[in-house]
């Protein structure tokens, strides 16, 4: 990593109206934010504005819900973030795309055309999308196996590295004199056969401005820290406790370290949902206000989503069942299943709790304080070796953000943990990490 000063590195994670599931029917909301890109333009130059390292985008390649409760629909990340790059000049612009159900080379290029248009400032967020409702959509009867799909990413992520490769710099010379455009010794066939993939390239991309784009990864299961650990560069994950969050950072850098790579070159990034009041009773007004707007109904069919059970399995004013409890092997989100069984025997709650806590941040961490609160809790975990930064996932958009941005970073600066502006152009430079060394060169 570059400098000697450690600064927290800081993440504006875009949902439409905001992250509490409630978020679209607050009075001062846009219901429709989903397909407004002036919503999506106004956040990401809201986020440039306070200088965050990056905007991230999440996305999975099915109906979120059954669409009665909340917007259950999005715009497909990697065009709204092309969008967004005319609209911003420096902000790195961060989408998750699917490994399980894309194929290497058309993923890479349009990985690679958003790090050429956005001038060096793409990341993916890998994942392996465990939903059967996706699987559903690409003609399968149930997605594959947990191990599976990490395999095939591991594969898929080694096509594409070599694919971005495969275009050395100095490839074009564009010769006009000679008629030479590009020289063919700096072209390389990767000619990849393994076990999911086969392919051939070059890619008809030039090598992206910073190499790689940013690898990003979320998961936190075993197969997902294995996974972290040898090609993540960010990790976003959920917490809900500083304990949790530090033995999952400590697990994290060991890890890294066991599979030869610099601990420093992996960015652990947690969520954080921060209410923030001028004083404690008026943040906390501020949280009842998002609960008292949920469904239940709704909180409870995504708690059985994530069980893989249905909504008649559980009772709302009763614990989780049994056979929860006794943590069933699950094909989908293995860790946020934990997480939530941690949480729910920790602080012995209700179904009807359970899906309260998780109606703001889905399992990340909650915080309702004062903006000084909120600070001194970011900087604990920042300089206690829970975290490197933090998502900033606003409950409600654009008005959360520009809470925290307003009362929150400049106390941050003040304790010179934050940038005053950006010293870099790149997303890779923002976060401090190297261009990749190209595989092809001699």
């Amino acid at each position: 990593m570059t400098g000697t000063q450690r600064r927290l590195h800081l993440n504006a994670f875009l949902m439409e109206a905001g992250h509490h599931e409630a978020a679209w029917r607050l009075p001062h909301s846009n219901a429709r934010a989903d397909f407004d890109l002036r919503h999506w333009i106004e956040l990401a130059q809201l986020a440039e504005r306070a200088k965050f390292d990056s905007l991230f985008l999440a996305d999975g390649p099915a109906l979120m819900g059954t669409g009665e409760f909340r917007p259950p629909g999005q715009l497909e990340p990697l065009t709204l973030l092309t969008a967004l790059s005319q609209a911003t000049s420096r902000i790195g612009l961060i989408a998750t795309v699917s490994s399980t159900y894309n194929e290497p080379y058309n993923l890479a290029r349009r990985l690679a055309s958003v790090d050429h248009v956005s001038g060096g400032r793409a990341g993916w967020n890998i994942v392996t999308s465990a939903g059967a409702d996706e699987a559903a959509n690409f003609g399968l009867d149930d997605r594959p196996g947990h191990a599976e799909r990490y395999a095939r990413a591991d594969e898929f992520l080694k096509v594409a590295k070599a694919l971005w490769d495969s275009w050395e710099s100095g490839a074009v010379v564009a010769d006009k004199a000679a008629g030479r455009y590009a020289d063919p010794e700096r072209l390389h066939r990767p000619g990849h056969q393994g076990t999911y993939f086969k392919v051939a390239g070059p890619l008809n991309v030039e090598r992206p401005p910073q190499g790689y784009p940013l690898l990003v990864q979320a998961g936190s299961s075993e197969d997902g820290r294995d996974f972290a650990a040898r090609h993540a560069e960010a990790i976003f994950t959920a917490h809900t406790t500083y304990e949790r969050a530090a033995a999952f950072y400590a697990d994290i850098k060991a890890r890294t370290t066991a599979a030869g790579r610099d601990p420093e070159g992996v960015i652990v990034l947690p969520g954080i949902v921060p209410y923030i009041g001028s004083t404690e009773a008026e943040a906390r007004a501020l949280a009842r206000e998002f609960d008292e707007l949920r469904v239940p109904e709704y909180g409870l069919r995504q708690l059985a989503a994530v069980f893989e059970t249905e909504p008649s399995a559980f009772e709302l004013d009763a614990p989780l069942p049994d056979f929860i409890l006794a943590r069933p092997k699950l094909e989908g989100s293995q860790s946020r299943s934990d997480l939530i069984i941690d949480l729910a025997v920790r602080e012995r709650l209700t179904v009807r709790q359970i899906i309260s806590r998780l109606g703001g941040g889905r399992g990340h961490f909650e915080f309702i304080g004062t903006p000084e609160q909120v600070a001194d809790t970011i900087i604990a975990w920042f300089e206690g070796g829970a975290a490197d930064g933090f998502n900033i996932m606003a409950p409600a958009l654009p008005s959360g953000l520009a809470t925290f941005a307003d009362h929150v970073l400049p106390i941050l600066r003040a304790k010179g943990l934050f940038r005053e502006e950006y010293e870099g152009t790149t997303l890779r430079e923002h976060y401090g990490l190297k261009v990749p060394e190209n595989q092809f060169r001699n």
